[in-house]
């Protein structure tokens, strides 16, 4: 019966880091904005990502990590592929997102109804070669 218990409270746990993860990113998200860092505003959300996608870690029905520009104009498809890249380019925030249970990362404009997505596990070098410094 403890088990069942410690399960429980784990998921809480894991929700509640997931939703520290969606406002720090939307926080700095709008604080690059506001100083003229970035040209639009990103907003990040929980989505139900792609189900060919899932992995070990990810989360019913809530594997999609979805980042928004709110650039008040449909974007071109390599503008939010730039967005994409800015993100899958920082390993540490994939390993950290999919370690959280997320499985796609969507890029989508706040206008229009197009949108990419790709695959996060095939960006956090999962498997590969430890080495020793020497």
């Amino acid at each position: 019966m403890l088990n069942i218990w410690y399960r429980i409270t784990d998921w809480f746990n894991d929700l509640s880091e997931r939703y520290k993860l969606v406002r720090n990113f939307n926080k700095s998200a709008k604080e690059t904005f506001i100083e003229g860092i970035v040209p639009v505003l990103l907003e990040a959300k929980i989505t139900v990502g792609d189900s060919r996608f899932r992995h070990t870690f990810s989360k019913f029905l809530a594997g999609g990590f979805r980042v928004k520009a709110m650039s008040g104009r449909e974007l071109s498809k390599n503008e939010m592929i730039e967005i994409g890249e800015v993100i899958l380019s920082n390993e540490l925030l994939v390993r950290q997102l999919i370690s959280l249970g997320w499985d796609t990362l969507e890029v989508h404009a706040s206008m229009g109804n197009n949108g990419l997505k790709w695959e996060l596990k095939r960006f956090a070098n999962i498997g590969r070669m430890l080495t020793c410094g020497k």
